[in-house]
C-alpha cells in the first residue's frame, strides 16, 4: 500500500488529493496549520489516515511529521509538497517582510520537507516528489513577480533534484496547473498593503477587489485529483505535468513566444563566442 504524505490538505488542490488518495486505498498523511481542519478525513478513514499539525516554515514542525508518517507507516512514498499561498503586488510595492515569509512558505519549507524525506527514499531505492508550481513559472503577469519567483524558484531546483535522484530510483514531478476553483484567488491569496497609483492600470487590476474569477475558475480540483494519481502509479512521468486546458494555452503561447524570439536574435547572440581563426590555406 502506498503512503502519500500531502501538505496544504485543509482545502483546494491539497483537500481533494487527499480525499482521493483515501478513498483510492491508500495511506495519507494529511497536514494543515491547524489539524483540525482535517479531522473529517480521519473520521472517514481512521485506519489509513495520520493528520497532523504543519506550517512548513516551522522545521521543528517539519521534522516532527516525517517523523509522525515514519512511526505509523513506516515510511513515506510519495511527498506532494501543495501547501502555499498567492501574493499579489507590483515589484515596487512589496514589503520585505511579507516576500520573506512568501519564499519560507512556497520555496523553502518544501525543500525542508524533501531533505527529510530523501534520506529513507534513497534508502530504498524508490519514492516520489511532487511539487506543486504554477503556468505563473513559465509566464508572470503584473502583480505576480514575487509569487511568480518563488515557483520559479521551485522549479528550476526540482529540475537539478530530478537529474540528481533518478538514477538513484526516485522520480521528481513538477505540477503546473492553471485556474483552478479553489481558495487560491480568495482566502489564500495575500496582497500588498501599499499601492502606488502609477501602477493602477498594470498590478492594480490583479488586486483581489478588482479580481473577479474567484469561484468561476474551470479548473475542478477533483479530477486534478485523479489525474495525479494516475500519473504518479503510471510506469511513466512527465518532469512537468501541465494541468487545465488554460495550462496549455499559455504556457505553449509562452514557450513559441521564446522560441521566435531566440529566432529573431540569434545572429547577435552568436557574436558574443571568441572568434576562431581559420588556418591559412
Amino acid at each position: 500500500m502506498t503512503t502519500w504524505f500531502i501538505t496544504g490538505t485543509s482545502s483546494g488542490l491539497g483537500a481533494a488529493l487527499a480525499r482521493a488518495v483515501l478513498e483510492h486505498g491508500d495511506n495519507a498523511v494529511i497536514t494543515a496549520r491547524n489539524a483540525d481542519h482535517v479531522q473529517d478525513l480521519v473520521a472517514a478513514h481512521p485506519n489509513s489516515t495520520l493528520a497532523v499539525p504543519l506550517d512548513v516554515t516551522d522545521h521543528d514542525q517539519v521534522v516532527a511529521a516525517v517523523s509522525a508518517a515514519n512511526d505509523r507507516f513506516g515510511g513515506i512514498d510519495v511527498l506532494v509538497n501543495n501547501a502555499g499561498h498567492g501574493y499579489r503586488a507590483a515589484v515596487e510595492e512589496a514589503a520585505v517582510d511579507e516576500v520573506d515569509e512568501l519564499f519560507a512558505t512556497n520555496f523553502f519549507g518544501p525543500v525542508d520537507l524533501i531533505k527529510q524525506v530523501l534520506p529513507q527514499m534513497r534508502s530504498r531505492r524508490s519514492g516520489t516528489i511532487v511539487n506543486v508550481s504554477s503556468i505563473g513559472a513559465p509566464r508572470s503577469n503584473p502583480a505576480s513577480g514575487y509569487y511568480t519567483a518563488t515557483k520559479a524558484a521551485l522549479e528550476g531546483m526540482s529540475d537539478a533534484l530530478n537529474r540528481e535522484v533518478a538514477p538513484l530510483g526516485i522520480r521528481v514531478m513538477v505540477l503546473e496547473p492553471g485556474a483552478f476553483r479553489t481558495d487560491f484567488s480568495g482566502r489564500s491569496l495575500n496582497q500588498s498593503s501599499t499601492v502606488i497609483d502609477d501602477y493602477a492600470d498594470t498590478a492594480g487590476k490583479r488586486r483581489k477587489e478588482n479580481d473577479h474569477t474567484h469561484g468561476t475558475q474551470q479548473g475542478d480540483p477533483d479530477r486534478a485529483a485523479q489525474v495525479i494519481i494516475a500519473t504518479v502509479e503510471g510506469k511513466d512521468a512527465p518532469f512537468r505535468l501541465l494541468l487545465g486546458t488554460d495550462a496549455i494555452q499559455i504556457v505553449r503561447e509562452e514557450l513559441q513566444g521564446r522560441i521566435d524570439e531566440i529566432d529573431e536574435w540569434a545572429h547577435v547572440s552568436a557574436t558574443t563566442d571568441f572568434a576562431i581563426e581559420k588556418d591559412d590555406e
